[in-house]
C-alpha cells in the first residue's frame, strides 16, 4: 500500500479512527509522566502538511501548558527526510530544545532543501549555534536505529502518512486534523484536561 502526504486531512481523521477501533490503545498514545494531556504528532520533516501544523501545535501546546510529544514518521516517498530525521536526533543528544530548534528550522527551509543541500543546511544551523558539526553525526547508527524504531511504530499503528495527529490523556485519545480551526485544538485541550481533572 501506498505511502503518502495525506490531503485533505479528513482522511487522518478516518484512518486513525478505525485504527482506534480496531487495536488496542499503544502506550505511545498517553501523556508522559507528571503530565494530564498531551499532544502527540508522527512527523515527517519533508512533508509540507507537518510544516504548516507543527507551528499551530507548538502554539497550542505554549497556550495550554501540555508536552508536545514528537515521533518521526519518516515516509519512503520522500528523499531526505529520513537523514533530517537522524540529524535532529544528533541535535536532541546535545539538548533537547536544540533539536527542537533544529526540527523548526529545517520546516522553515524546507522548500529550498534537497538531498545534496540537507547537510549545508544543517552545518548552518550548527554554525549558527556556534557548534562544530561532526562529519559522521551517527557513527554507531543509534540515531538512525531510533529514527527506524519510531518509524515501525507508526507501521504496526496502522497510520498511512502525516502528519497524524492526536491529544491524549490518561483515558482519552482523540485525532485531530490539522487543518482545523487552531481554536477548537485549544477548546479540546482545555476540555480533556477539565475532564481529567474531576474523573470523567
Amino acid at each position: 500500500m501506498k505511502i503518502r502526504c495525506l490531503s485533505p486531512a479528513g482522511a487522518v481523521f478516518l484512518i486513525v479512527s478505525a485504527a482506534l477501533a480496531q487495536y488496542p490503545v499503544n502506550p505511545v498514545l498517553r501523556p508522559p509522566t507528571g503530565a494530564q494531556v498531551a499532544i502527540v504528532i508522527f512527523e515527517d520533516l519533508e512533508c509540507p502538511d507537518c510544516r504548516r501544523a507543527v507551528p499551530v501545535l507548538e502554539g497550542a501546546s505554549r497556550k495550554c501548558n501540555v508536552p508536545l510529544v514528537v515521533h518521526d514518521f519518516p515516509l519512503p516517498s520522500h528523499a531526505w527526510s529520513f537523514a533530517a530525521a537522524v540529524m535532529a536526533r544528533y541535535f536532541e543528544s546535545l539538548s533537547k530544545p536544540l533539536g527542537d530548534q533544529y526540527r523548526d528550522y529545517i520546516f522553515e527551509h524546507q522548500p529550498e532543501i534537497t538531498t545534496d543541500t540537507l547537510r549545508t543546511f544543517s552545518e548552518r544551523f550548527a554554525s549558527e549555534h556556534k557548534i562544530s558539526l561532526p562529519k559522521v553525526v551517527d557513527p554507531q547508527g543509534k540515531f538512525a536505529q531510533q529514527v527506524a524504531a519510531d518509524r515501525d511504530l507508526a507501521y504496526d499503528m496502522r497510520l498511512r502518512g502525516t502528519p497524524t495527529i492526536y491529544v491524549v490523556s490518561k483515558t482519552q485519545v482523540k485525532p485531530f486534523e490539522e487543518d482545523v480551526d487552531r481554536s477548537q485544538l485549544d477548546l479540546l485541550i482545555e476540555a480533556m484536561k477539565s475532564d481529567e481533572a474531576t474523573g470523567r
